[in-house]
């Protein structure tokens, strides 16, 4: 059997590796347009920052050592630029030698990825101007700011790569933008969630402009002006193109195989294309949402890692199948680690999903262990049926460990209320004796079960002033005299039995606490006299942090919000 790849990163390398561990007999030949061969994608900003200082680390393997291992002929710069399935040929252009020649397979993996979103504006070609996909991408760029030393850098877009950029380019003393269309960063998150990463990257120097959308460029002098939608233009020594990604899918299209969401290639669960004999996987296809159902484009290195290998099993003879993506992923921030998996609440409503969600605020281990750190979690899920929907995680510590949690609740079908029953390690350093996913499930136990009903944030500006409800802060004063929101009155929880009859019982009470947890503390107490009651989701700190958020998208500054931890 004659096996054929072409890409040689996450996906290639990988079902190459799988085949030959399969199939000892297999030819096995691997085209990888770059340089390179699997290198490793997440790395690339890492080096750019300096992180990563020896280039050598980026790449895992070499043609050589493939071959030495794996007997695998990997061809680095060279180009399949056609195929034909009906004679089950590829045509390849030898980017060294410009000369071109047929290989013949029995079977075909297409390994291509994404490339950069590259818009077609007016200055795009200007020589200041870089994207980032390969390794060859990451030296240049490295080297021109090492040649150049530039004061400042515009980075179009807020996603992965933007965010890892910025933040190795910040801490390189580089003035750094971000120009955004969306008025946030990193879609995977809800604005809310978001709201944490903004003022984490603000207080790290970086400047936002988010709702913007770039229209065009022009060389000024030795720097690049950066025009945009809505604003003045921003004037720049670099740019950095990191708008978006799309399926890098033309050879496909050309070989006449289905196409379908933005492009992708089209596969079923066994990763084979509508011509039986070719498969594809990666950043290329189209997959399933594992809790939409809905077709997906999932850019992340373990989907593509995965789907490699059931690719090759499937070549092999074997019957694999990939049962979908839910896009669990992390990414570092300067201090803060942020993670999610599912989907967020944005995206369940948008999909006629009637989602409902427990925001909390707990350490990342045990309060009286020293060091602990305070993350903030959202757990979505389907109102009335409690299934586990997604999760997003923003904190300092502990936020990778939950989040595998969650994702692994979410693939197990678990629902919200189930993950009260986790049976998680604990030690002082590491966790609680009620972990925060454990906390997550009492929350929605207490939601289903009616014990605690709950008003959000998006229900504030609506709350009536004229004292037809009590509005009620249950932190201390000292806490309620840094910031609280207009028209509550305070009566620390610790004091509100004593002082029940300051309160109305036929009046519905709001209350809210730093965290949620003296809320929901002083909404027992209220319910146990009669009250109805409601408890915010996520605290003052979380609202805080929100509509200090809304007024730095709208003037570019911070409100000055207090914003203590509990």
């Amino acid at each position: 059997m004659k096996v054929v790849i072409v890409g040689g990163v996450a996906g290639g390398a990988t079902a190459a590796a799988r085949i030959r561990r399969l199939d000892e007999r297999a030819e096995i030949i691997v085209f990888e347009r770059s340089g390179y061969v699997s290198y490793a994608n997440c790395g690339l900003p890492y080096y750019i920052g300096g992180v990563i200082a020896d280039k050598a680390e980026l790449t895992l393997q070499t043609p050589e050592g493939f071959f030495e291992r794996f007997r695998v002929d990997v061809r680095v710069l060279h180009e399949v630029t056609a195929v034909d399935p009906a004679r089950k040929i590829v045509m390849v252009k030898n980017l060294r030698t410009g000369g071109v020649f047929e290989e013949r397979y029995d079977a075909l993996l297409l390994a291509p990825g994404a490339k950069p979103f590259k818009p077609s504006l007016q200055g795009i070609d200007n020589d200041k101007i870089f994207t980032l996909r390969t390794v060859e991408d990451t030296f240049r760029i490295r080297e021109y700011v090492d040649k150049n030393r530039p004061a400042s850098v515009v980075i179009a877009g807020g996603g992965f790569i933007g965010l890892e950029v910025a933040e190795n380019l910040r801490e390189r003393g580089i003035d750094v933008t971000i120009v955004q269309s969306a008025k946030q960063l990193m879609n995977p998150f809800d604005p809310d969630m978001a709201a944490f990463l903004h003022a984490e990257v603000v207080r790290h120097g970086v400047q936002l402009m988010l709702g913007h959308a770039v229209t065009g460029f022009e060389s000024n002098g030795t720097k690049v002006r950066v025009r945009m939608e809505g604003a003045p233009p921003l004037t720049a020594d670099m740019v950095i193109l990191a708008i978006g990604v799309q399926p890098d899918s033309s050879l496909a299209a050309s070989a006449g195989l289905a196409l379908g969401l933005k492009g992708g290639i089209l596969v079923n669960e066994r990763m084979e294309t509508s011509v039986p004999g070719i498969y594809a996987v990666g950043d290329a296809v189209v997959v399933k949402h594992f809790v939409t159902g809905k077709d997906a484009l999932v850019s992340l290195a373990g989907p593509a890692n995965k789907q490699a290998r059931i690719a090759a099993d499937n070549i092999c003879g074997r019957d694999s199948r990939y049962r979908g993506s839910q896009g669990s992923s992390v990414i570092k921030v300067f201090d803060l680690t942020a993670a999610s998996t599912g989907i967020n609440e944005s995206t369940a409503r948008a999909s006629g999903i009637d989602a409902d969600k427990v925001i909390l605020s707990p350490l990342n281990h045990a309060g009286y262990y020293p060091g602990g750190k305070t993350m903030t979690m959202k757990v979505v899920f389907e109102r009335g049926t409690d299934r586990l929907l997604g999760a997003q995680i923003i904190g300092y510590a502990g936020v990778d460990k939950r989040i595998d949690v969650l994702a692994t609740a979410i693939r197990a079908n678990l629902s919200a209320v189930d993950l009260k029953d986790l049976d998680l390690a604990y030690a002082p350093p590491y966790s609680s004796a009620k972990d925060p996913v454990n906390m997550a499930g009492f929350m929605a136990e207490n939601l289903a079960t009616g014990l605690v009903k709950q008003w959000y944030i998006e229900d504030e500006p609506a709350l009536p002033r004229d004292q037809s409800v009590t509005l009620l802060d249950t932190r201390t004063e000292a806490e309620f005299r840094r910031g609280h929101i207009d028209g509550f009155v305070n009566i620390p929880v610790d004091e509100l039995r004593g002082r029940i009859a300051e309160l109305d019982p036929k009046k519905p009470v709001y209350v809210i606490c730093q965290s949620g947890l003296r809320s929901y503390i002083a909404s027992r107490i209220l319910c146990g006299y009669g009250f109805e009651c409601y408890n915010f989701a996520g605290g003052y700190r979380y609202y805080a942090t929100v509509k200090n958020d809304a007024c730095l998208i709208r003037t570019s500054t911070p409100c000055g919000m207090d914003q203590p931890e509990d």
